[in-house]
């Protein structure tokens, strides 16, 4: 009988201590998961319809803390710059130092360096343009982009008020690279998911950002919530299947 109890006993130890572990390291990927997103990511509220369908008003996204250095093509990036605003603004990045940005070619496509871009996140009516695509830009425009600086549109290309504003100022409406404050990743509510980096830019030099770590981040925390969850429930229920045994055994 002793040496039947010790067995039972030592399952109970063993099942206590696998739901204990499962539960140390739920809580430890659960948090680590939210502190790890809290230093790379900050919630931003769209205040207007200048990104479009990109993001909408009242969407709440998250943007990924980055250097300037870090801003490529087709990024939408949140900034503050005193010429514009001095509010954090929502734009995307359409061409960097250096690069000659214009718009229209013959097929009413935005170029970058004479490159024809596509651009799949702006909305062109065709009813509106006599059965055709819309412009990328209701008005032609051309611009050279400083080094160190940015040239920024809206995608909601016939309200933003963007760089194309600002052609006769300095810098042609540009915007300083160490104004940027952070890139958006996604969109938190409603939960549209990921913004993707846009393949069109992929072929110009030095090709398109990385996607984030908000992927891994909420695999983290997803990952954390079944092993706090599944550790709490293996205790009580082995401790319970361990007493039906027990009956069991007892009643033989």
């Amino acid at each position: 009988m002793s040496g039947t109890g010790s067995k039972k006993d030592g399952r109970g130890r063993l099942g206590a201590m696998v739901s204990g572990l499962a539960v140390a390291v739920g809580c430890v990927l659960f948090l680590g998961g939210f502190a790890w997103a809290a230093v790379v990511y900050q919630p931003y509220t769209i205040p207007t319809d200048s990104m479009a369908p990109t993001v909408k008003p009242g969407d709440r996204v998250l943007a990924e803390r980055i250097d300037g250095a870090d801003v490529r093509r087709g990024d939408v990036v949140v900034f503050t710059d005193e010429v514009w605003a001095a509010t954090p603004m929502v734009k995307r990045v359409v061409g960097i130092g250096g690069d000659k940005v214009a718009c229209c070619d013959k097929d009413g496509r935005l170029t970058v360096n004479g490159t024809p871009v596509d651009e799949p996140y702006i909305e062109q009516d065709p009813a509106a343009a006599g059965g055709k695509a819309a412009p990328a830009s209701p008005q032609e425009f051309s611009a050279t982009v400083p080094r160190g600086k940015i040239f920024l549109l809206g995608d909601e290309r016939a309200t933003s008020l963007d760089s194309r504003v600002h052609l006769q100022e300095a810098g042609q409406g540009s915007v300083p690279l160490s104004a940027v404050q952070a890139r958006v990743d996604a969109v938190a509510w409603p939960m549209n998911g990921m913004i993707d980096r846009p393949s069109s830019f992929a072929a110009l030099p030095g090709g398109v950002s990385a996607a984030g770590p908000l992927p891994l981040q909420l695999g983290a925390i997803l990952v954390g919530v079944v092993l706090i969850l599944g550790g709490a429930v293996y205790g009580p229920v082995a401790a319970r299947l361990g007493r039906r045994k027990t009956s069991s055994g007892g009643a033989r």
